[in-house]
């Protein structure tokens, strides 16, 4: 089945300390621009530039040569645009998941 809207949705695992994954939906061929800004709002990378086709899609975003901290990443589709946060944590700090794993 084909996405009727367009979608950004939350990246997971979130907090994560050097990859995670971006999913979003797609409802018609158009071109696509999903890319990562640090807390400043200066972009740091650009996941992707290019027409694609409708469906649900996935992106894995490699953040191992970052600092540790709050990112956004957004996705723009003609009009629409939408943001999400994402928190990159280093050695020494533990997420919330391994924190209950643990319990």
């Amino acid at each position: 089945m084909l996405p009727a809207e367009f979608y950004l949705g939350q990246n997971y695992p979130n907090p994560f300390s050097e990859t995670t994954t971006i999913k979003f939906c797609v409802a018609y061929k158009t071109r696509v621009i999903l890319e990562v800004f640090e807390s400043e709002g200066k972009m740091i990378q650009q996941l992707l530039d290019d027409e694609m086709d409708p469906g649900t899609y996935k992106t894995d975003f490699d953040a191992s040569h970052l600092s540790e901290g709050v990112y956004t990443y957004q996705l723009q589709v003609g009009d629409f645009l939408s943001k999400k946060k994402m928190t990159v944590l280093r050695q020494g700090h533990r997420s919330i998941n391994s924190q209950r794993n643990r319990r």
